[in-house]
């Protein structure tokens, strides 16, 4: 019998994230490119709101201390100039993660770049429709407001355990007014469900297995040991296939969500909307 070869170790190292705003966008994006690799595994270290020099001397000093690779988002260029050097010096690769982009969206505009910092944080409609999205998400979350249906965008159904909060959150955040509806078994569902016109109404599905994993797990968390039907195999069933019914009886689009992330699940309710099920506006 051949010997098999041992498992690769992960690679580990240090990338630090320098912004000059809240760092988000460079968080995703070292997040989307480590993702490329397989057993690598980033230690990262991000320095937000870096607008002084002090604060960039700070950032430096840590960056010395775990040597690394460098990504950056700053505008202003003294302190761009000061960052770039003080890689320079310790011979560290420092990167501007937005300049290819930047540069070729210039290139085909014909525009300049502004040199504001946190230029796309600005507090303007679109900022403020995305907070009302959350606190309609928030306050329609799991059944509740059940009434108030008619201003959704969007309307999640799904029985329990499904990701229906988290995408609803996720969809506030890029400006989409997302409700969730909780399928349970002898729970009528809000008369205001069925006469909706203008949201678009996505049931949610899942496998049976991967959802009594989910439930199981739930309840270890709170370390509730009783029998119940929450995780029996067949009460499980029997709910997915009601809600399989369901579904089809109101001719609703459907997702499964069993071996998807919630960011791409909200990917996929944006993708209906784009495909002209609801009218609304979806932000950046």
């Amino acid at each position: 019998m051949p010997n098999s070869a041992p498992p690769r170790l992960a690679t580990y190292f240090h990338v630090h994230l320098v912004s000059d705003s809240t760092g988000e966008t460079l968080n995703a994006m070292a997040r989307a490119v480590c993702a490329r690799f397989e057993n690598v595994l980033p230690i990262e270290h991000i320095y937000a709101l870096v607008r002084s020099q002090r604060q960039l001397d700070r950032a430096l000093g840590d960056i010395e201390e775990a040597p690394g690779i460098v990504l950056h988002t700053i505008v202003d260029d003294q302190l761009r100039a000061a960052l770039e050097e003080g890689c320079r010096r310790m011979d560290m690769p420092c990167l501007p993660a937005l300049d290819p982009l930047v540069a070729a969206m210039q290139r085909y505009l014909g525009a300049a770049t502004t040199t504001r910092v946190g230029a796309h944080l600005r507090l303007d409609n679109d900022y403020f429709n995305r907070m009302d999205a959350l606190n309609y998400a928030i306050g329609h979350d799991d059944g509740q407001g059940g009434q108030d249906l008619d201003q959704a965008d969007v309307v999640l159904l799904g029985v329990s355990r499904t990701s229906k909060t988290p995408t609803c959150i996720y969809l506030a955040h890029r400006g989409i007014r997302a409700a969730n509806v909780p399928l349970v078994p002898g729970r009528p569902l809000p008369e205001k469900l069925m006469t909706l016109k203008n949201a678009l109404i996505v049931g949610l599905l899942i496998s049976p297995d991967r959802l009594i994993q989910i439930r199981r797990n739930r309840l270890l968390s709170l370390k509730e040991n009783r029998d119940t039907s929450y995780t029996e195999q067949e009460a499980v069933r029997e709910e997915i296939i009601a809600a399989r019914r369901l579904y089809e009886r109101n001719n609703w689009p459907t997702i499964d969500v069993t071996r998807r992330s919630v960011e791409e699940t909200a990917a996929a309710v944006l993708n209906l909307l784009h495909k002209g099920h609801g009218q609304v506006e979806v932000l950046g």
